[in-house]
């Protein structure tokens, strides 16, 4: 089971704080309230609109949305009482109470607290009278130009003065002029301390505290710290000017002393304590405290986070934080960049568009966190002060210190300010400390390589095999084609990887297999061309070189190679920190063979109709699918630790991991002797992607699922995963490995001879000639088959997750080409989208029609209710009624379908049928409305998405996606725009009314549910 989180706030922390926790295999949702536009659509992301300031109120809600954790970013909420109200309330806070948060809440009181607690600071006194203030300024004995606010300010509360008088004018403006209202009714008079000034954040439990790395905030809006004070305008993570003794003082000193002096005054303090740092010549002192996590500190400490948040959080609250061990990512440094608004930190104009977004994500390690927008239409726009952080990580410093800089350039909107400094009195104490480096030092350990190749080397002689020339170690590998018996040889190449597959054996410590499937992937695909593999080389980069865990994948490699019958011959080894982090590794593999030119596969000009399909059993889910096998995994809160749903003697990581079959040995001779036509190795795309690469134009295949055996790891990702069938053909090999093309008469034999060998084989189909426009590779009987591998597993007692079941059924209706039945499929069958739709029957008045083959290619089944048979309108439709009814048809989406529908029909499917309109409505209803609008002048149109109703063009709006109509546009170029739009909003609807985040009301209106 997974659990849902609230996090309360809309800035850049929070995006960053819900980035993190949706990261966690416990987590299944996070809301975020209000949010912001980069929290507002993300996988596991989404906000929520909640009355914050009544407490009761989020208690309820957090009731209703079964939340397990509510998280509280900014200081306002705690310093209210929120955590106290919620726990009050039964519900768990990862934050302080109201009387602990007054170390933040109360600079008064820190300072108060801190000289009771022996904590060091700057000499101070508190005034709420201007007069008396300015005297003790004119006479302190030292220089006392800090003036603070002693109320929350949202970070903007103090004034560093240059002069006496400058101080002075300070004490009136907050007192007198109330620039900041009544947290400015008392005024704290602080020493100016000079140093290094550095935040350094821990978590806490109320009794111990893990230490997060110190960060450096750049308070100043412009670059050499000049300009007004801000909220922050860039901060890096872990500042270097801090020693790791010094790290030790602040945590003895400063951190742990308050959290036990906050205990022994009976404010036990729970969540994320913040200490400002000043490094001085006279010692550290504690500029102030925070009651949450910094802001921009945090987008730069959370990524470089290992261990889960989520995790580390409850620690927190149920008081167990020391049983929990905090990792981080070592040898790497993470620096954000705010973008703020032309103005900031005073008034700012809002809406402008924001641009490069996208580009920026699309770059590793670079990141973006939303603070100030929102989302218009498509677009994401400004809509506060701080716009967002764009955020680098990488392995040293100066390099990723660049690298955010170049990000930030990339993103724009009308009137961008950002600092190109961030990181830069780090950066100049370095170039002035000067340093000397050896290749250990910069993470790349050579000693470490030497002894892996000392233990690769016999590992490899085990593989050596006729035509083999010299041994590993040399520039390069050399093979003697005469010398293994060829006389007329092609070389075949192939090349592969084994995916995030990887990303199990990492959580599993698991490594031996992983290289079997990186040599079976690759020879086999060399096998599909009728080559026998001869030589093997491998590619395997990581962050920190572990010699043991790469011999031991190595040893993979070599048995792979073994059970193909090729030589290891060479690879890569690629040490390279601050590319992959220190526990990450990465394989790719590539195989050589060969065949002689006259026994070539695959043969297409031999097949013929008639020939037989023989498919070959895997041994499991091979290589491929893992993203989505993982994302099944993380839905049902399982660990791989655990016994696996269908197969209690093994753990669910050990049956995932089991490696791919390789089929050399045992296939390689039905090829030798001329039985084969061709051979698929069915890898990435499934089985409807892979057969159609080995096939002619003009020929195409039918298999029976009930002539194979489907391993019940496929039914259990079905049911587990809400898979759709389609789906699962284009993605899995479900538990066909590979297919032979074989004349029908000498079947029987090469089923035999592979049985022989010791493969499971079957007759699986029939080659037969290809329908234009029809799919490659059709399957009957796959659904039942599918619950067939199901129901076995039922039979085991497991408890399966009902997601299959809470995805809507929908239904297609349609007349035509299907252009927007083609949207919704790639839709909710797109796995990252984690659609709450699934397409289960296609329906069309007009058989033949190019929609019905669309649907077909992906396996959705289909019907043809001709309306010509049916002697008036009600009865056709209630001929469609019958067959939704059967079907379990849940929505009803009309994509094209050219008839009107009668109101009896429309009632029966009130609220749960929608349609696509190509106008802006109420604009332009009827038929012809893109020349409706093209002929009245108006300089915007597009389309909607709406409910439909007995009235025409008349049911409540989901959707609105706007055209504009340029100068010059025709009415064909029009249309053609508005079509694209449409197949942007039919989607969006659909998901809208399938999630039930719009709701049809009684009286017509949408209840939204956001």
């Amino acid at each position: 089971m997974t659990n849902s989180i609230l996090i309360i706030g809309g800035g850049a922390r929070e995006h960053a704080i819900a980035w993190k926790l949706a990261q966690s295999d416990a987590v299944g949702q996070v809301f975020v309230s209000p949010g912001n536009g980069g929290t507002a659509f993300s996988s596991k992301v989404r906000n929520v609109l909640i009355d914050l300031t009544n407490h009761s109120t989020v208690a309820q809600w957090c009731r209703d949305y079964d939340v397990k954790l509510v998280v509280v970013g900014p200081e306002d909420p705690l310093a209210n009482g929120i955590a106290d109200d919620l726990k009050q309330e039964g519900i768990l806070c990862f934050g302080p109470s109201k009387h602990a948060a007054m170390i933040e809440s109360s600079k008064e009181f820190a300072k108060s607290f801190m000289e009771r607690h022996g904590i060091p600071t700057a000499r101070w006194r508190a005034f709420g009278d201007v007069e008396t203030a300015k005297e003790h300024i004119m006479s302190a004995p030292y220089p006392a130009l800090v003036i603070k606010a002693s109320g929350l300010t949202a970070g903007k509360g103090v004034i560093v003065a240059k002069t006496k008088d400058e101080a002075c004018k300070a004490v009136e403006s907050i007192l007198t002029d109330k620039i900041y209202g009544t947290a400015g009714n008392i005024v704290v008079v602080e020493e100016l301390v000079v140093g290094e000034e550095i935040s350094v954040l821990c978590f806490s439990d109320g009794e111990t505290v893990s230490v997060m790395p110190p960060a450096q905030d750049h308070k100043r809006l412009l670059e050499n710290d000049k300009g007004p004070n801000t909220g922050g305008m860039g901060a890096y993570s872990p500042c270097p000017l801090v020693s790791s003794k010094e790290m030790d003082i602040i945590k003895n000193e400063v951190l742990m002393k308050a959290i036990n002096g906050l205990k022994k005054e009976g404010r036990p303090f729970t969540g994320v304590l913040f200490a400002g740092i000043m490094l001085t010549n006279n010692g550290i002192k504690v500029l102030e405290y925070n009651c949450r996590f910094g802001d921009p500190e945090t987008e730069a400490i959370l990524p470089l986070l290992e261990s889960d948040l989520y995790n580390i959080m409850m620690s927190c609250v149920t008081g167990d934080l020391k049983k929990t061990t905090v990792h981080w990512k070592e040898d790497t440094y993470a620096v954000g960049v705010v973008l703020a608004s032309k103005g900031y930190p005073g008034s700012y104009a809002k809406g402008h568009e924001i641009t490069g977004i996208n580009e920026v994500l699309s770059r590793q390690r670079q990141l973006v966190f939303h603070a100030g927008t929102t989302q218009k239409d498509e677009s994401v726009v400004t809509n506060g002060g701080r716009v967002m952080v764009v955020l680098c990580i990488g392995g040293d410093l100066l390099s990723t210190m660049c690298q955010a800089q170049s990000a930030a350039e990339v993103i724009n909107f009308e009137g961008k300010q950002f600092r190109k400094d961030i990181g830069h009195r780090a950066a100049a104490k370095l170039l002035k400390k000067g340093f000397s480096l050896t290749y250990k030092d910069s993470g790349v350990d050579i000693i470490a390589g030497d002894n892996l190749v000392a233990a690769i080397k016999p590992l490899a002689a085990k593989t050596i095999r006729s035509g083999v020339i010299g041994s590993i170690g040399g520039y390069g590998g050399l093979f003697d084609l005469k010398g293994a018996g060829f006389v007329d040889p092609i070389l075949v190449s192939g090349t592969d990887g084994v995916g995030t597959k990887l990303k199990i054996a990492e959580i599993c410590n698991v490594h031996d297999t992983i290289g079997v499937d990186l040599v079976a992937m690759c020879a086999n695909d060399v096998l599909a061309h009728g080559a026998e593999p001869l030589f093997f080389l491998d590619y395997f980069a990581c962050g920190k070189l572990q010699v043991d865990v790469t011999a031991t994948v190595i040893s993979g490699v070599a048995k792979g190679c073994e059970l193909a019958g090729c030589s290891l011959i060479g690879g890569e080894t690629a040490e390279m920190p601050g590319i992959y982090g220190p526990n990450v590794y990465d394989l790719a593999g590539f195989a050589v063979g060969a065949v002689e030119r006259t026994q070539q596969l695959p043969r297409v000009t031999d097949m013929v109709a008639g020939d037989v399909i023989v498919g070959i059993a895997s041994s499991g889910l091979h290589s491929n699918g893992f993203s989505l096998v993982r994302k099944v995994v993380e839905r049902n809160s399982l660990g791989y630790d655990m016994p696996a749903p269908f197969n209690s003697n093994k753990s669910l990581g050990a049956e995932l991991l089991t490696p791919t079959k390789i089929y050399t040995r045992t296939i390689l001779p039905v090829i030798k002797n001329g039985a084969v036509k061709a051979f698929a190795h069915i890898t990435g795309g499934g089985i409807v992607e892979n057969i159609p690469r080995i096939l002619p134009a003009h020929l195409e295949v039918h298999l029976d699922a009930c002539n194979w055996a489907i391993p019940p790891v496929f039914g259990w990702i079905s049911v587990a995963g809400g898979v759709p069938d389609g789906e699962m053909l284009r993605t899995f090999n479900c538990g066909l490995g590979a297919v032979l093309v074989v004349e029908a008469q000498r079947a029987g034999e090469v089923i035999q001879q592979l049985q022989a060998a010791g493969e499971m084989a079957w007759n699986v189909g029939t080659v037969v000639p290809a329908k234009d426009g029809e799919p490659r590779v059709h399957v009957t009987n796959f659904q039942h088959a599918l619950q067939q591998s199901a129901t076995a597993i039922n039979a085991s007692n497991f408890t399966l997750s009902p997601a299959k079941s809470t995805r809507k059924r929908v239904a297609v209706l349609l007349s035509g080409k299907g252009t927007n039945l083609q949207a919704l499929i790639n839709h909710t069958m797109d796995p990252v989208t984690q659609s709450a739709a699934e397409i289960v029957l296609v329906v069309s008045n007009i058989a033949g029609v190019q929609g019905l083959r669309r649907a077909e290619r992906v396996n959705i089944p289909t019907m043809v209710i001709d309306h010509k048979q049916y002697s008036n309108r009600l009865k056709f439709d209630m001929a469609v009624h019958a067959a939704l009814i059967e079907a379990r048809i849940e929505i009803v989406c009309l994509a094209g379908f050219m008839r009107i529908l009668t109101a009896d029909f429309v009632k029966l499917w009130n609220g749960k049928m929608i349609n696509i309109h190509p106008s802006l409505l109420p604009s332009f209803k009827g038929t012809n409305a893109q020349r409706q609008a093209f002929e009245s002048g108006v300089r915007v149109t597009g389309c909607t998405a709406h409910f439909v109703s007995a009235e025409v063009d008349g049911g409540a709006i989901l959707v609105q996606e706007s055209v504009p109509i340029e100068i010059g546009d025709t009415l064909e170029v029009l249309t053609q725009r508005i079509q694209q739009a449409e197949h942007k909003a039919f989607p969006k609807a659909l998901e809208k009314v399938a999630s039930e985040r719009a709701v049809l009301s009684e009286n017509g209106n949408i209840i939204w549910n956001l």
